[in-house]
Parts: C-alpha cells; structure tokens; sequence
C-alpha cells in the first residue's frame, strides 16, 4: 500500500519560511525563493561557508541576493547549530535544550522576529531534510512557542508545514526510527521521542558509526543534536 501524500499548504499561510540550500544550483535555489516571494534571507548557518557549493558562501551569496532584490541577514552567531560556549555541549554534542534558553539565542530569535514584520522572511541553513537540521528542531520549534507559523520549502520547491514535519515521525514504525536515530540522534530532537528500547525491535545490522542506545526515560537526551549540525 502506498504511503499517503503528506499534505502540503501555501507559503502565503506561513509567517516565516525555511530552506537548505544542501547542492541546489544557484539558480534553482534562487527560483524556490522567488516563487514563495522571499524578500530576505536569514542565514542560520554556524559557518556560512561552502567549498563543496562555493555560491553559498556568504559573500558570493549576498551578493547574489542583492542583485536580485532579496536581503541577507546573518544571523549565525546567535542562531547557529554549532555554539561557541563548550557548556552547551554534552559528550561533544550540541544541547538544544539548553541553547533554546540561553540569552543569546533569544536575542537572535528577537532579531527574526523584527525580521519578519519587515520582510517576506526565509531561514536558510545546509542540510536539505528539515528533520536533518537545527532549522527545523531548534530555531523553528522555538518560533512556534511565540505563536508564529512555519512553513519548509522541500527540494521540490513545495511548502510542508512545521506542524505536519513534526507529526511525521510519530507515525513511522519503531525500526524505522531507530534507523534514522543512529544518524546522531538528529530526528528526535526535542521532539520527546524515544529510540525503541527491546533489543528485538532493533534492525539486526546497525548503520556506523553506531552509538549506544540512551535510556528510554533519558529525555534530556533527545534533546541534543550532533556536533557536526550546522
């Protein structure tokens, strides 16, 4: 039996859109923002650079950007996945928990939110899955506590839902959870999900790098992304 279509909805219904840019050519990148009619990009990258894709390094992008009528706003320092302070890290992994409370981050979703009442605003950050990225489990999550709707434009160009991204988990089976856990965790972030505990409801062959299951009843834990998160 075929999955169901995940329902999608207008940018015109979000507050604020996001996107990863992961190995979009420029222009393809370009035709996503103009068809949801983003006038400012805010960068949420940690490190704004790309030797992979060099059109996304913040120069070469800004200037893009600007040549077509779209602001670029940089707001890594505050909003980035990788923090400076070695207190938000637990065994080498970023804390989500506690970065979401820190002063800092709350300045920087200040700043988004003064963004957004100006601009057709666009969080931009690399990995193309929002399930994959801070964007979605961090920064996202935090805006919807403010009450502000958020919409993920997907490699297609289509607009899901942070609602509907954050439900799509919860109706996977077990085993297919666990798959995506062991890729550092990344997906349960914050979500208050638990990697399935009965060694039996484990796939027999574990992808590596493996790590050890955490405790079902440790939800700080899940609460974390991995130090290689944008």
């Amino acid at each position: 039996m075929p999955a169901p279509a995940i329902p999608m909805t207008s940018s015109l219904d979000q507050d604020v859109l996001t996107i990863g840019h992961s190995n979009l050519a420029a222009d393809r990148f370009l035709a996503h923002l103009r068809e949801h009619g983003v006038t400012a990009v805010a960068d949420v990258r940690s490190v704004p650079f790309s030797r992979r894709f060099p059109w996304f390094s913040s120069r070469t992008l800004a200037e893009r950007l600007h040549s077509k009528g779209i602001a670029y706003i940089m707001v890594g320092d505050t909003l980035g996945g990788r923090p400076a302070n070695p207190a938000l890290y637990r065994d080498g992994i970023a804390d989500y928990e506690a970065m979401a409370d820190i002063p800092d981050f709350q300045g920087g979703l200040d700043r988004v939110v003064t963004e957004i009442a100006q601009h057709r605003l666009c969080l931009m950050c690399s990995e193309r899955e929002p399930l994959d990225c801070h964007r979605c489990l961090l920064v996202s999550r935090a805006l919807a506590r403010r009450g502000f709707t958020i919409g993920h434009i997907l490699g297609d160009g289509s607009v899901e839902p942070h609602s509907i991204t954050e439900g799509t988990l919860a109706g996977w089976p077990a085993q297919r959870r666990w798959r995506r856990h062991v890729r550092g965790w990344r997906i349960a972030a914050g979500r208050g999900l638990s990697p399935p505990c009965p060694p039996s409801r484990r796939p027999a062959v574990r992808p590596r790098p493996a790590r050890p299951n955490p405790p079902c009843d440790d939800v700080l834990s899940l609460f974390k992304a991995p130090f290689i998160a944008s």
